[in-house]
């Protein structure tokens, strides 16, 4: 698992989000807050997963189609929302279908992914009968704040 849950928690909260049909998650410690989608500026870019950016409160913030970047099926509607989120390199936002809910998972649930490519995977969340992907958004946006300029 990489460092963004730490392997001696005992439980950890999960911001669980829908792309499509599938559920992900980020950890709650790297959501800032979660706001109505409204549509980004856009810059010039040759990744198309970056949208555009936002300004939120002063701050411009770049915006990130996640199903895009991750190679998932997102439904664009009205329900969408852009999930802030704290990384590394500084603040992003993320475009997702729908916030679930907040989900306090234990640490016995969380599960390393198996597989070559998962850099950007933090872990497996294994609650009843779902597998929730646990995101790791400083693998997922290294770059991103270079890019929005």
């Amino acid at each position: 698992m990489n460092t963004h849950i730490a392997p001696d928690a005992t439980t950890h909260q999960l911001v669980v989000f829908t792309l499509g049909r599938e559920e992900y998650a980020l950890s709650i410690q790297q959501v800032q807050e979660i706001i109505r989608y409204s549509e980004p500026r856009s810059v010039a870019s040759g990744e198309p997963w970056l949208r555009g950016v936002i300004s939120l409160r002063g701050k411009i913030i770049p915006v990130l189609d996640l199903g895009l970047r991750i190679d998932a099926y997102a439904q664009a509607g009205h329900e969408q929302k852009i999930v802030i989120v704290e990384t590394v390199s500084g603040s992003a936002g993320v475009v997702v279908d729908e916030v679930e809910e907040v989900l306090t998972v234990g640490a016995n649930q969380l599960e390393p992914v198996p597989g070559a490519g998962s850099a950007a995977i933090d872990a497996i969340a294994k609650v009843g009968d779902r597998l929730i992907v646990l995101l790791a958004p400083d693998v997922l946006f290294a770059g991103v704040e270079a890019l929005a300029v």
